[in-house]
């Protein structure tokens, strides 16, 4: 299994708007790719004013390296999110192996 771990900052005034978008998001990729799951977490407690953390988490069983290479591709290259000065950062996992 692969998991995907994806954080960035939100502006807390376009929180609402950024929600949408991320749940549209989520509900597309898992009609794209049945078996996926995707989870979408904020930083407790939240930090900066006017700013919150948050977390994007995929998981997916068949972890093919064209699964993999499309996900990162979408989930790099989508909605610009972040707020002003962040980036999306990009961290994949797998089991270690015993």
């Amino acid at each position: 299994m692969l998991e995907l771990f994806i954080y960035y900052r939100v502006a807390a005034a376009e929180a609402p708007q950024a929600l949408a978008i991320v749940q549209g998001w989520q509900a597309a990729l898992r009609l794209r790719h049945p078996g996926l799951q995707a989870r979408l977490l904020k930083k407790h407690p939240a930090g900066e004013a006017g700013v919150e953390t948050w977390m994007e988490i995929y998981a997916a069983r068949h972890d093919g390296p064209d699964l993999v290479a499309e996900l990162q591709a979408e989930l790099v290259e989508g909605p610009p999110l972040y707020a002003a000065g962040t980036e999306r950062h990009v961290e994949a996992f797998v089991p270690c192996a015993w």
